[in-house]
Formats: structure tokens, C-alpha cells, sequence
């Protein structure tokens, strides 16, 4: 029974793998950081950088890449970027992790070079807006503040 199941789950992951004809993405490229991390605590990244890309974070092709898969620290890496955000003027930002979605090819996926994008629900205090954020735990990019977010400050 046990393999029956792996062997469905294996199958359905490897199938959602392959992306549409005439699509295009960036996420799946591997490791691209150029600047080194650096942290608020063990909880929080210090983020000094706003991006002007309207799509980085919002959009599924173009994720923020936050790594750690490979070193057992990817689901911990993504909380570390979301407690790292506050609301447009400061505000105390909420979130909740939506599913995976948007299976990918890359160097650093676990199963056949493939990886999952995680879809996090974000809003902040005062606000009825909800915003959707793509994370890929994979592969490791510069980490920037999406537009219209800003960044925790050090106390």
C-alpha cells in the first residue's frame, strides 16, 4: 500500500513539472545570490533593498528565492523573508502559507531536479488588502523588499 502511494505522489509531482509550451520563467534557474545575507535575529533577515519590479514576489515567475532546501532550513528561510516585511507605512504584517503550487526544473530540487513554489497570503494591520507572495525554498537569489512592502527596522 505504502508503495502504491509513494508511486502515485511521485508520478503526480513529476507530471506537474512540465511547464506549458511558450511560457517563461526565471525560478528555475538555481543559485543567483550575489550578496550575502544578513539578519535582524535568527528570525528576521535584515532586507536594506526595494526592488522596482512590480513582479518580484507577486508574480509565480518571478519568486523570491530564499534557499535553504538543501540544508533542511528552506521552510524556516521563508518565514525568515515574511517576519522581515512591515505594511506600506510600517505596519505589522500577517501571513499564512496558501499551498504549493507551480512545480518547476531546477539544479537544487529534491526529486528529479524539480521544486515547488510556496504561495503565502500576506496582509497587514488596518489593511483589507491581501497579497499573494511565491517564495522558491530552492534556489537562493538577493533578497529585496517587494514594491509597496517595507522592511522591519533594527530596534
Amino acid at each position: 500500500m505504502n508503495r502504491l502511494i509513494i508511486i502515485a505522489v511521485l508520478t503526480i509531482i513529476i507530471g506537474c513539472a512540465t511547464q506549458k509550451p511558450g511560457t517563461t520563467s526565471n525560478f528555475g534557474r538555481g543559485d543567483t545570490r550575489t550578496t550575502e545575507i544578513q539578519f535582524l535575529d535568527d528570525n528576521i533577515y535584515l532586507l536594506t533593498e526595494t526592488t522596482n519590479d512590480k513582479s518580484y514576489g507577486y508574480d509565480k515567475s518571478n519568486p523570491i528565492k530564499v534557499g535553504g532546501s538543501k540544508e533542511s532550513s528552506g521552510p524556516r528561510n521563508e518565514r525568515r523573508f515574511l517576519n522581515s516585511l512591515s505594511g506600506p507605512n510600517g505596519e505589522d504584517v500577517q501571513y499564512f502559507r496558501a499551498g504549493s503550487c507551480c512545480a518547476f526544473k531546477t539544479p537544487n530540487g529534491l526529486m528529479d531536479n524539480t521544486g515547488m513554489l510556496d504561495r503565502y497570503r500576506l496582509t497587514w494591520t488596518g489593511s483589507s488588502d491581501t497579497l499573494n507572495i511565491y517564495i522558491n525554498m530552492y534556489d537562493k537569489g538577493n533578497l529585496m523588499i517587494p514594491a509597496g512592502l517595507t522592511a522591519k527596522k533594527k530596534n
